[in-house]
């Protein structure tokens, strides 16, 4: 079997599948466990289960709903029961199958059941391959807010198989694409670059798996050197300040938008930030902002709407005593942290995300 491991941390290996079909049963025979669980939402037990269910005899199914909306209470709850039902022990294997949804909250879910249980993550979307299901952290949105409860737990393997990625509709490109934007934002100019000037109208998909093996890459070095989030791993939360604000408005309207639509939209609001207070250069700025609006539209509010999203950033996790905090940017790859903002200064960047973004 060709394993190629993009980095090893202590508890997570992350490999970049050449063949799901031999890559996956050898993984599960590494991992020593009882019983095997697979863990699906309704979209990928139908497409994506199916070319898995002969490599992996003797698995219990458990399917839920499909979307960030089933990221609930409930389903963790629905998960635990019948994770409880189907006679699961502290030494059972759940396999998570799908999106950043699955492997969030299967992770959750395995990191709790019986105070912790193994999990491989096995992402079938862009966003899951290179945020979600890599990192370690596991959650569901409660409250109406995003990921408001969760724990900090790798996966035992997360297996990237880039192949899953040619079925995807171009909203769900993007939206994982976003993330790899920002990966390019926090790392170096050629990998900002390339990223801009990518064919997405025509995607090379040899060429992407590379461009994922890099994303992923800036990730977990990352990870790596801070794992539960006290200083450098906040650089992952560009454009999440806002954007998060931005998911749970939508969500209150029942609008939900995707992740990585919402993140784009924050990162234009967040490098205005960076710009007037830390001194992001004004030409990379208009480059990145030109991307997200020709290819991730607009998310829509008007003045009305501040206080709301300004109250929803109060509830962000990087918060301190009330006090808003951004990871912001100097120029690409000089991150700033734990930069605060006034509430004039950020309804004068909500008045930016507006005006250049045609609202």
């Amino acid at each position: 079997m060709r394993k190629k491991y993009l980095l090893i941390m202590s508890k997570q290996k992350i490999i970049l599948c050449e063949n799901l079909k031999t890559t996956l049963p050898e993984i599960v025979q590494e991992c020593s466990y009882d019983k095997l669980y697979i863990l699906t939402d309704e979209h990928t037990q139908q497409y994506c289960y199916p070319l898995l269910k002969d490599l992996l005899p003797e698995t219990e199914q458990i399917i839920i709903g499909a979307g960030d909306v089933n990221k609930t209470l409930e389903n963790l709850a629905f998960v635990w029961q019948a994770l409880s039902e189907k006679g699961a022990s502290r030494h059972s294997l759940l396999i998570n199958l799908g999106g950043g949804m699955i492997t969030d909250l299967g992770g959750f879910a395995a990191s709790t059941f019986k105070r912790g249980i193994t999990y491989i993550n096995v992402p079938t979307t862009l966003l899951a391959m290179v945020d979600a299901a890599v990192g370690g952290k596991t959650g569901i949105n409660f409250n109406g807010l995003k990921n408001e409860i969760g724990v900090f737990n790798p996966a035992a393997y997360v297996i990237l198989e880039t192949e899953f990625l040619r079925s995807l509709d171009v909203q769900n490109f993007f939206s994982g694409y976003a993330e790899m934007l920002k990966h390019g934002l926090i790392s170096t100019p050629e990998h900002w670059s390339e990223l801009l000037n990518f064919n997405t109208d025509s995607i090379d998909y040899s060429v992407l798996k590379e461009m994922v093996g890099r994303s992923v890459s800036v990730k977990e070095q990352i990870v790596a050197e801070d794992p539960l989030e006290h200083g450098i791993r906040k650089a992952l939360n560009l454009g999440h300040t806002v954007g998060h604000a931005f998911e749970s408005l939508a969500l209150a309207q029942n609008h939900p938008v995707l992740h990585g639509y919402a993140v784009a939209w924050g990162i234009v609001c967040e490098l205005y930030l960076s710009h007037i207070k830390v001194g992001f250069p004004i030409e990379k700025m208009r480059q990145t902002i030109q991307f997200i609006r020709q290819n991730y539209g607009t998310f829509s509010f008007d003045c009305n709407q501040y206080e709301q999203l300004y109250e929803l950033m109060k509830h962000d996790k990087k918060n301190t005593a009330g006090i808003i905090n951004f990871s912001l940017l100097k120029n690409i790859g000089e991150v700033s942290l734990n930069e605060t903002a006034d509430k004039e200064t950020i309804f004068q960047m909500f008045d930016f995300y507006r005006e250049c973004m045609g609202l």
